[in-house]
């Protein structure tokens, strides 16, 4: 097990943890999808694998079908994906990843944020080359040789695959094989239970306990903002 896992099991702040908000925030993720790719789920991949991701969630039926009918819309807004990097405090590096309507909305807010709790929002770049981007798959375990599935996917971009609780696989990869890995493990018949990208630290850094709780705060006020779809860092 590597790094991907570690990361996995180490990040102490919970993402999503309020259900209202993961709808939302699943509903922009179907608009961007929908925009991008039609509101055919068969010949939409990434719409596909959000649908997945709001099943996982609980999201009901009608909800994902009303926000795929909303995506179709001309009236309805335009998101624009947008990626802040900034500092908290204890030079812990931050990148956040947002779907927005208004731009100077959200990074007049985000730096409020960071300014708030001592920390700094930077320029593009500052932060960025501190983490890999992979992409992820979750799947159902159910009769699976793991190390002939692993020795399957390398070829389509698997770096690393582990064990999960309740019988799941998690399998990460580079960012551009998120497509092939997803048609491959739907080729094979292997259920695929959420799906998506990570930015992995490639260094992390250890703080003491006075100094992590600093830092969550910030981190806690990033995952309250709306705008807000992910928060990464580097705090080991």
């Amino acid at each position: 097990m590597g790094r991907a896992f570690e990361y996995r099991k180490a990040r102490k702040f919970a993402r999503w943890a309020q259900m209202a908000k993961t709808f939302t925030r699943i509903g922009k993720d179907i608009v961007i999808a929908v925009k991008e790719g039609g509101p055919d789920p068969e010949t939409n991949s990434r719409l596909r694998a959000v649908i997945q991701n709001a099943k996982t969630a609980n999201m009901p039926k009608e909800n994902v079908e009303r926000a795929i009918k909303r995506a179709t819309d001309k009236d309805t807004s335009d998101y624009k994906e947008v990626v802040l990097e900034g500092y908290a405090p204890h030079g812990i590096a931050i990148l956040v990843e947002a779907l927005t309507d208004n731009n100077n909305r959200t990074v007049a807010n985000v730096r409020s944020y960071f300014n708030k709790y001592d920390g700094s929002l930077s320029t593009s770049g500052s932060v960025d080359f501190m983490f890999e981007r992979k992409c992820f798959f979750k799947v159902s375990a159910a009769d699976l040789d793991l190390e002939e599935l692993e020795f399957d996917l390398i070829d389509y971009g698997c770096e690393e695959l582990f064990p999960d609780e309740e019988d799941t696989v998690f399998i990460y990869g580079t960012f551009e094989s998120f497509g092939s890995l997803q048609k491959v493990l739907e080729d094979k018949g292997i259920e695929i239970l959420s799906s998506g990208f990570e930015r992995i630290p490639s260094v992390s850094k250890e703080l003491n306990d006075e100094q992590t709780a600093d830092v969550d705060k910030l981190l806690e006020r990033l995952e309250d903002d709306d705008d807000v779809q992910n928060v990464y860092h580097n705090m080991a």
